[in-house]
């Protein structure tokens, strides 16, 4: 096992029995386990494993033995220039806003008025990465005017007028409106 001169590891020796990355020990592991036959107690102590989990490391290639440990070097990726994203775009308006103290809601209805939407889910992600933390709970009064629902107007039984009158239409002529006959008396 040792080659030189003196006893100890040559480097190139170093590289097969010291293995730099988890993937070339779990092949050397592998290796001394079912080529070699070193036990498998010996082979968890020498590569670092405890006995279960060089067990484990067993059960997993013996389950798929065509696991690829050494992988062909990649191609070289040209780099290609993608446009920013929304978000990275906008990141520096969303940040100035904020340091207006505004919300994430308003943030997003500021931007929606500018014609720039960003959902508050993702202006949140922006301000989080950015250290932000979240602003205190206003009361309603401190909030920005919201448009909401209109109420629609009730109707108020009280005012309900059965009397006999007219009305003239563009559309059909007058038409006589009659009130219902009433049934029981009352």
């Amino acid at each position: 096992m040792f080659s030189g001169e003196d006893g100890r590891l040559t480097q190139l020796e170093r590289v097969f029995l010291e293995p730099a990355n988890a993937t070339h020990r779990q092949y050397e592991a592998l290796r001394a386990f079912f080529v070699d036959k070193v036990p498998s107690k010996e082979v968890a102590e020498r590569f670092g494993y405890t006995p279960g989990s060089f067990r484990v490391l067993c059960h997993h290639f013996r389950a798929d033995p065509t696991r690829e440990f050494f992988l062909p070097e990649r191609a070289r990726a040209t780099t290609v220039h993608k446009p920013p994203t929304k978000s990275s775009r906008l990141r520096e308006k969303v940040v100035a806003m904020r340091k207006a103290n505004l919300s994430v809601y308003d943030i997003a209805a500021a931007l929606a008025a500018e014609g720039e939407a960003l959902s508050p889910p993702a202006i949140w992600g922006i301000l989080s990465a950015e250290g932000f933390a979240r602003l205190p709970r206003r009361a309603e009064e401190e909030r920005a005017p919201r448009v909401g629902v209109t109420p629609a107007a009730t109707a108020d039984v009280r005012a309900f007028d059965l009397t006999p009158r007219e009305f003239r239409t563009d559309v059909g002529g007058p038409v006589p409106v009659r009130a219902p006959a009433r049934a029981g008396g009352l």
